[in-house]
């Protein structure tokens, strides 16, 4: 039998927004573009693909269904404060795109308010230096589990 992975908050987020075009939805929604028809031709999903995966960010509480006409009754996809939430990552996400994968073409620019482009940063809200791998320490919660792995029987 094989051996349940890891229990952790990254796999179970990952299960409701990894999928590519979940995420692309997400970053049209941030980019102001609300409609199912914008949303298929930006993101480039199947129709039938993107209606799945608006369900499911709908159920799952990241979207939110709105309706904008009524005859015919039409509707858009708004993020709700959860989806909001997501914002950070897809910041952080397209960063390191920019980064590691488009380094000489930069297809977006985000402009901050104080009129600089933003460069994204994790940092601790208690005491606001940067998170990196070298300032964290995980303390593993899951029972039977170590940092390392599943504790040996």
């Amino acid at each position: 039998m094989k051996a349940a992975p890891r229990p952790c908050s990254i796999a179970d987020t990952l299960a409701l927004v990894g999928e590519k075009y979940s995420l692309l939805v997400l970053r049209e929604i941030s980019l102001g573009v609300r409609r199912f028809d914008r949303i298929a031709r930006n993101t480039g999903a199947p129709r039938d693909i993107l209606t799945t995966r608006l369900k499911r960010l709908v159920e799952a509480g990241i979207l939110e269904k709105v309706p904008y006409s009524e005859r015919p009754r039409r509707y858009e996809y708004r993020a709700t404060t959860a989806g909001e939430e997501l914002q950070p990552v897809l910041l952080t996400l397209m960063a390191w795109g920019d980064r590691h994968v488009n380094p000489a073409n930069r297809p977006v620019l985000l402009e901050h308010s104080c009129g600089e482009v933003l460069s994204p940063r994790v940092v601790c809200a208690c005491c606001g230096d940067e998170a990196d791998t070298a300032s964290l320490t995980p303390h593993v919660r899951a029972p039977g589990w170590t940092r390392t792995g599943p504790v040996e029987s």
